[in-house]
């Protein structure tokens, strides 16, 4: 992984996205290499890109616009045409894409008539709002779907219903433009060629074909183009093994030893089965139905009923659990009814009911995701499609959205843990997107009456997708920043972490998060990284993410115990994050930290020009002690001051060993006599040391192992960090207050401007205590 002037693109990946600066519909673009960063944050390669870019059956009902609740409406069918017509006039709420970091750019106006609160509106105009679904069971089960096609995500009535919508809405519009390009460039690719990635398996080649399946489906069913649906069968016949050239082996084809592979092309097959089911002929239905059954599942079944075999399905919360039972679903909602076998029954008997006790569970009490900020893409993305699948085709998602009272907080954890620049993509990234987007955001957003949740999504690069048209209701309207709290605290003692920021539009604003949390308990994807922390501000990362190792290293994925070869890699070890390096040594793994935290509630305004009141600020302390087996005490605070323009990060240790202050940037650094310089093109940050304790020695390191790191596994190295370099600060045995100030040199600002804050020890750390 390397940087490019301090512009992340992506880690773990081996594909880029591409977004044009303006928007207008972006076609994919694949090139092979590693990604250039240590992805501050990239979203791992999310390929589809847009241009401007007991079974507890609980009816959710699928809502018209009028259904929603009070708090997610408002005003009189006229009032609506008004709003959105106000919509309309406007356009796209951002003007842009930026090029590097794939977000979106909001004007530096202010339009009061549409940058209002998140809310839906009432209409039954048939420009703006889906019509309702004369589909509503009073008694739904699984087993008892819609007669008419499709059934699966997209009924009929929306597809007949869309494309009046798209010509009336321009989120409606774009996305639909950027999918036929990115269709049209799938179109002329060879289909997908079978490839075993070590352990990962065909994971890759399975979210490319659902990826492409989709997108051809979609264009057929919009045009009648039987082009589409020609290309979609040849993808689907080489996937089947029935193409020109061999797919895996003949009894087990996609690969259910590692069975995100299995599930994700059974969902592939499933919208190809269920999209264009219309044009298939018997002959094509009844083998597609053999190839489901035969190669999905089939293995699904095994997968339920031999928990060594299908481990995730055995009380696993966390993305394997979603994606495996969301897979299955809707392979066995596309066919039954068809099938003869007794396959699909059988599977909607074990899916749904697992699902329900494990994936939902994935988000924590604050909604914090399980994993990591980057597997909440692969769990929600599941989670979202099984559930959207069984409304649509049963008429209930059968207590899947009620199950977890918490699920509507994981929409404010990806808002929040989305930065200025990329994410706080803290722990592992995960494998390419391909088909997985944060387009959960837009159906949560519908579902749980969460307008803010569909703005959020609605201008980012990913969301052009097909889901997504169907997913999104026109009825929105608002800002999502309009009252929307700059700070957020979230405290469950398995992560706790916290985002602090200056604005939610301005693509220069400061942004700076922080964790804690416990060690162990993530599914082996974190890393030994309490008191981690990102920063941006300028439009750059200046402290980042080095992201995911290799994960076909030898024992990678190992365990989380103490002793873990997982945690040899540099990626993965405490030397890796931005955080107090003691005596060389890793962090420990039982960890139990403590949090505190207050913030001004500053909350932005309708306008994207965000202004700071006088006094604004936030800060967050940890207690880190049980980190490290060489300190008898250790705090770790962060604050804003100078109104959000400066940023302080506060260590309080007491070490009998040998201390290093660590942070990884991109940056030019040069080390001068009151701490550090770093450049990263025409932007500029100065890093202070406050009150500098005798002893200190500053200094920059590479990024790779230390000399007296245990060895690595025999026969393996390190992935290289090109382009990185560690800030430091060496500090002998003993007591420390270290005080480390973050100054962006922003424009227009002089040396006068910038505050000195005063020495203020950690357990006296108030609103206050630094006016």
């Amino acid at each position: 992984m390397s940087f490019d002037s301090g512009r992340p693109i992506n880690s773990h990946a081996r594909y880029e996205s591409v977004a044009d600066k303006e928007y207008q519909a972006a076609p994919v673009a694949q090139r092979k290499g590693s990604k250039k960063w240590l992805v501050l944050g990239a979203i791992a390669a999310i390929i589809i890109v847009g241009a401007a870019v007991g079974l507890g059956v609980g009816l959710t009902r699928n809502k018209s616009s009028s259904d929603k609740s009070s708090s997610g409406s408002s005003g009189s069918p006229g009032d609506a045409s008004s709003a959105i017509n106000a919509k309309s006039s406007v356009g796209r709420f951002a003007t842009g894409t930026d090029p590097f970091y794939l977000y979106p750019d909001y004007p530096s106006t202010t339009n009061t008539a549409v940058y209002t609160s998140p809310t839906f509106v009432n209409s039954d105009d048939a420009n703006l709002a889906w019509p309702s679904d004369s589909f509503q069971p009073a008694n739904p089960q699984p087993t008892n779907v819609r007669t008419d096609r499709p059934r699966i995500i997209a009924p009929s009535y929306k597809w007949q219903a869309l494309p009046n919508l798209i010509a009336h809405d321009p989120y409606l519009k774009g996305w639909n433009d950027s999918i036929f390009q990115n269709a049209t460039e799938y179109f002329s690719l060879p289909p997908v060629v079978y490839h075993m990635d070590g352990s990962s398996g065909i994971l890759d080649n399975s979210r490319e074909i659902k990826m492409r399946i989709k997108a051809f489906s979609y264009c057929y069913r919009m045009t009648n183009d039987t082009k589409w649906s020609d290309r979609a069968w040849t993808e689907l016949q080489n996937a089947a093994g029935n193409g020109t050239t061999p797919f895996g082996p003949d009894t087990d084809k996609w690969n259910s030893g590692h069975f995100l592979d299995t599930a994700e092309m059974t969902a592939a097959f499933a919208y190809g089965y269920d999209w264009l089911h219309d044009v298939w002929t018997d002959d094509q239905l009844a083998s597609l139905r053999s190839t489901m059954i035969t190669f999905g599942l089939s293995f699904g079944v095994q997968a339920y009923t031999n928990m060594n075999f299908g481990w995730w399905s055995n009380d696993i919360q966390g993305n394997w659990n979603c994606v495996c039972n969301s897979g299955l679903t809707m392979g066995a909602l596309a066919i039954i009814g068809e099938d003869t076998t007794g396959t699909a029954e059988q599977i909607l008997g074990l899916s749904i009911p697992n699902a329900q006790t494990n994936c939902v569970f994935a988000v924590s009490s604050d909604g914090t995701w399980s994993e990591t900020a980057n597997y909440w893409y692969f769990g929600m993305t599941g989670l979202a499609e099984m559930a959207s699948t069984l409304q649509t085709a049963t008429g209930s998602d059968f207590g899947m959205l009620a199950a977890n009272p918490n699920l509507n907080k994981t929409g404010e954890y990806h808002m929040y843990v989305t930065g200025q620049t990329s994410l706080f993509d803290y722990g592992d990234h995960g494998p390419n997107k391909f088909s997985t987007t944060a387009n959960s955001m837009i159906y949560l957003g519908d579902q749980l009456n969460n307008p803010a949740f569909v703005l959020f999504q609605r201008d980012m690069h990913d969301a052009p997708e097909p889901n997504s048209m169907f997913w999104y209701d026109p009825t929105v309207s608002g800002a999502f920043w309009d009252g929307n709290p700059l700070d957020m605290f979230f405290d469950n003692s398995t992560d706790q972490w916290a985002a602090m920021r200056s604005s939610w539009t301005d693509r220069d604003a400061l942004y700076v998060a922080i964790k804690a949390g416990m060690l162990q308990g993530h599914q082996t994807h974190n890393d030994l990284d309490a008191g981690d922390f990102v920063l941006d501000a300028l439009d750059t990362r200046w402290a980042g993410e080095l992201g995911s190792g290799d994960y076909l290293s030898t024992g990678y994925f190992s365990s989380d115990a103490q002793d873990s070869q997982r945690w040899l890699y540099y990626r993965k070890r405490t030397e890796g994050q931005n955080t107090i390096l003691v005596n060389g040594q890793n962090q420990n793994v039982n960890a139990q930290p403590t949090v505190k935290h207050d913030s001004s509630g500053t909350a932005q305004g309708s306008s994207t020009v965000e202004t700071i009141p006088s006094g604004s600020t936030a800060f967050w302390i940890a207690d880190l002690v049980s980190a490290y087996n060489d300190t008898s005490s250790f705090s770790r605070g962060m604050r804003l001051i100078n109104d959000r323009k400066q940023v302080l990060l506060q260590d309080e240790i007491t070490s009998t060993q040998a201390l290093q202050w660590r942070m990884h940037t991109n940056a030019t650094v040069t080390v001068n006599s009151n701490g550090f310089s770093l450049a990263i093109g025409d932007k500029n940050l100065e890093m202070q040391i406050l009150n500098a304790p005798s002893g200190i020695q500053l200094g920059t390191a590479q990024p790779v192992r230390l000399s007296t790191d245990p060895a690595l596994p025999a026969g393996q190295t390190d992935q290289p960090n090109p382009g990185v370099t560690v800030v430091t600060i060496d500090m002998p045995a003993g007591t420390y207050n270290l005080q480390v100030l973050f100054n962006p040199q922003w424009p227009g600002m002089s040396s006068s401007d910038f505050q000195t804050p005063p020495s203020v020890a950690l357990a006296d750390w108030t609103l206050t205590s630094h006016n």
